[in-house]
């Protein structure tokens, strides 16, 4: 399938699927994006509490876990998993722009490492940021009380309707802790309540440029 890269309206690049008519990054800002759902509305929340551990539904371009990495810098430390299906090519990932739009240029080697490191391996990225990448579906995944915090990145419901499904919402509500947080750019009726369906407790919180709302959801045990 047919893949491109473009520039979305913050400068920073994201991959976008013609065929589908779908980006991986919202083309109001991927940078901008991502700030704001994950960081501000979803990491934020657990800043200085010593250690975190992250869980993230579609690793894609390894924009998400570049700015954890970048945001807990000598603050916290971090366990962070990415899960993806179908992981993109060394080419697109040399087209990125992250690092100099976030003016990051001296941690260059660490988003390179992000993305060549070997999957379903604990990497050590820094003295406090571990990650491993594991390749897989998301109907797979069956961790049980292991995250603090879901960086819910799935691409949209009009697309893939299953993977916003009361199945998959299950197996986020059991991977977390008991008062764990799920993040997500979305807010649609039908998520909302298959959200609700399994346990969590919803807020619906201002949307990143260009979206209204954006959903947070507490595992309330």
């Amino acid at each position: 399938m047919k893949r491109e890269i473009i520039i979305t309206d913050d400068g920073s690049t994201t991959i976008r699927i013609p065929e589908w008519d779908e980006n991986y990054h919202s083309t109001h800002g991927a940078i901008q994006e991502a700030k704001h759902v994950f960081i501000k509305n979803g990491l934020d929340l657990f800043q200085n509490q010593g250690s975190i551990s992250i869980l993230e539904i579609g690793f894609g371009t390894g924009l998400n876990a570049f700015i954890t990495f970048l945001e807990t810098l000598n603050k916290d430390k971090v366990n962070y998993v990415g899960v993806e299906a179908f992981p993109i090519s060394a080419e697109e990932i040399a087209q990125m722009n992250y690092v100099s739009e976030l003016q990051a240029i001296q941690y260059k080697e660490v988003f390179s490492t992000m993305h060549s490191c070997n999957w379903e391996q604990n990497q050590f990225i820094s003295n406090n940021f571990h990650l491993t990448k594991r390749q897989q579906f998301f109907q797979d995944i069956e961790d049980k009380n292991q995250f603090d915090l879901i960086y819910f990145d799935a691409f949209g419901f009009p697309l893939q309707p299953e993977l916003w499904s009361e199945v998959i919402f299950k197996k986020m509500y059991d991977a977390l802790f008991p008062k764990g947080t799920l993040v997500t750019y979305a807010c649609r009726s039908t998520i909302k309540n298959a959200m609700l369906s399994v346990g969590f407790s919803i807020e619906k919180l201002p949307g990143a440029p260009g979206k209204r709302e954006m959903l947070r959801a507490t595992k309330n045990v």
